[in-house]
């Protein structure tokens, strides 16, 4: 662990706080005119998963984890947890569907994610910025119709419903921005 300054405190940076680890999801800094600066916070237990505002002084010092990152490759989900497995040990490792907040549909296979590992503990998984998907289903597009302007729902492998444009069909291979859930390109 390693020692940092409250004032360098950033938001995704992961730091022991009354004992326990925290994933540090917002940061402010301020001061308060004469008086001394500060750096407001919201931290994620990750043991517990409750949240806790905090305000560091700008003479505090916090404590910064030791956080593993591991390179593995998506292989299935089920209702509560996502496999995945290193493709260098072939050792599978099972997580929690909730540490994807929301992603897992933008899971496609064999795709590669990063796991964080606190003390052997998965704790976080990152997904790439854009993924790539073939269409499952594709709705037939009207000539002429401008009702949708220029655009209809389709259903991805992993049950990802977006909208893209009326010339893609079934069996195509799409970009897809993970955090707007947005259609970016058609890759051949």
């Amino acid at each position: 662990m390693t020692k940092v300054k409250a004032g360098n405190i950033k938001k995704g940076m992961y730091i022991a706080h009354n004992g326990r680890p925290h994933i540090v999801t917002w940061t402010h800094f301020g001061s308060m005119g004469r008086g001394s600066a500060f750096m407001r916070t919201k931290l994620k237990d990750l043991k517990s998963g409750s949240t806790v505002d905090y305000t560091f002084k700008s003479h505090d010092i916090a404590e910064e984890l030791d956080v593993e990152l591991k390179e593995l490759q998506f292989l299935y989900r089920t209702e509560t947890e996502v496999i995945l497995m290193d493709p260098r040990s072939f050792e599978q490792m099972s997580i929690e569907i909730e540490l994807l907040d929301g992603k897992e549909e933008f899971l496609a296979p064999e795709m590669k994610v990063y796991v964080q590992l606190f003390e052997e503990k998965p704790i976080g998984i990152s997904l790439p910025p854009k993924v790539e998907m073939i269409v499952e289903q594709a709705e037939e597009a009207v000539a002429g119709d401008r009702q949708t302007a220029g655009k209809k729902s389709v259903t991805m492998e992993s049950g990802l419903i977006i909208q893209a444009p009326l010339f893609i069909k079934k069996g195509d291979r799409l970009v897809i921005d993970v955090e707007t859930g947005q259609y970016i390109s058609r890759k051949n």
